[in-house]
């Protein structure tokens, strides 16, 4: 992962900490349903974001060697990776 990569996501992610102490707390002083709800929807947002950002860095690193190497069954195993994270589990 590049440095300024690795350095976003360990802050948003920090951030993110934050966010579940938080609405940890509103739990325990029962607070509104919906306000929680919403706190909750936040974090999931930015956990996505995360998620995005290090596909991204894996897309432009790990995959891209892959696939510009001579070696396929590496170059299949890192697609089959891409694949089934976003397979539709059931």
């Amino acid at each position: 992962m590049e440095r300024s990569s690795k350095t976003a996501i360990l802050s948003r992610l920090k951030s993110i900490a934050g966010h579940v102490n938080g609405i940890a707390s509103m739990v325990e002083q029962d607070r509104y349903c919906i306000d929680v709800i919403k706190q909750v929807q936040a974090t999931q947002a930015a956990l996505a974001k995360v998620s995005q950002l290090i596909l991204e860095d894996h897309l432009h690193s790990c995959v891209t060697t892959a696939i510009q190497g001579d070696d396929a069954t590496e170059r299949e195993r890192v697609l089959s990776e891409i694949s089934d994270i976003f397979a539709i589990k059931s």
